[in-house]
């Protein structure tokens, strides 16, 4: 390695949390959702197989509550065959680099996503102005920095095939972040979204900590293209997924899914992008 990894200077534990933190549901034989804090992450796998992919990598300081859960379902000691990234925000990377660590597993990430995994940039500031509640005002105080993985995070295939998960393919959602992606599998219409669209509005404190559903589009503190987010709200409906797994709030699926979909789709203005901010203000002509 050119250079050892480490988190930006900003790295921080981050004192919230919700009433499914530490719940893990399984929503499909292969699909496993676990919810640290206010955020979820996915294990594809089958308990019996021993293998298993890990989605995303939980907010700061997590890695060994990460560990544990991997061994509790898959025996002492297993390890992924890999970690896909949907994008790095820090309640997406929190534990990457202990993780990284303890497993050496390989880490992949969209291209566009790749600066900001090794160091290069970091994100626009989040934007505490926005409509919103408490969560909203204090996004200004979370980690931001660009982690440095080194050479442990590649880029995901040209192809759309997802490294050790043969039967999804990654597909390109940013507006939350440039290289968002969103995991796809076409033969039971699943979808892991990441944060292209949520579950429970990340803005609003009450609402986080119940994780009440109600469907709406990226954070909105942190999310710096309307346009390409609404696009990717689009694109991934088209899809007409069956089962939808979200960065944060309750797995949705069946007519709860598609009908909520299509009002966010149809309703993306009102709905999802807020009335004044930063980013919003860019947005709007």
């Amino acid at each position: 390695m050119d250079k050892e990894m480490s988190y930006g200077s900003d790295y921080k534990f981050i004192p919230a949390t919700s009433i499914n933190s530490g719940v893990g549901v399984e929503v499909q034989p292969d699909i496993y959702c676990y919810t640290i804090q206010v955020v979820n992450m996915c294990v594809i796998g089958r308990q019996d197989d021993n293998e298993f992919v890990l989605v995303d990598a939980g907010m700061p300081e997590s890695a060994n509550r990460i560990i544990e859960m991997t061994e509790e379902r898959f025996g002492k000691n297993s390890k992924p065959k890999a970690i896909i990234l949907t994008h790095g925000h820090f309640d997406h990377v929190g534990a990457i680099i202990e993780l990284v660590n303890h497993w050496n597993v390989p880490v992949y990430a969209h291209q566009l996503e790749i600066p900001y995994l090794t160091g290069q940039k970091s994100y626009p500031e989040p934007d505490p102005t926005v409509e919103g509640g408490a969560i909203a005002k204090l996004s200004s105080l979370f980690p931001n920095e660009a982690v440095n993985l080194g050479d442990h995070v590649q880029p995901l295939p040209n192809d759309g095939i997802v490294p050790a998960l043969p039967e999804f393919h990654w597909v390109h959602t940013p507006g939350h972040t440039p290289g968002h992606v969103s995991l796809y599998r076409k033969k039971d219409h699943s979808l892991l979204v990441g944060d292209a669209f949520v579950t429970v509005k990340q803005e609003y404190l009450y609402k986080v900590f119940t994780q009440e559903f109600e469907i709406s589009g990226p954070p909105r503190y942190l999310t710096t293209d309307w346009q390409a987010a609404w696009n990717s709200v689009k694109k991934l409906a088209s899809l007409h997924p069956a089962l939808a797994v979200t960065g944060h709030g309750p797995p949705a699926s069946g007519e709860l899914l598609t009908n909520s979909l299509e009002k966010l789709v149809n309703d993306f203005e009102h709905i999802a992008i807020p009335d004044h901010g930063k980013y919003v203000n860019k947005y709007k002509h």
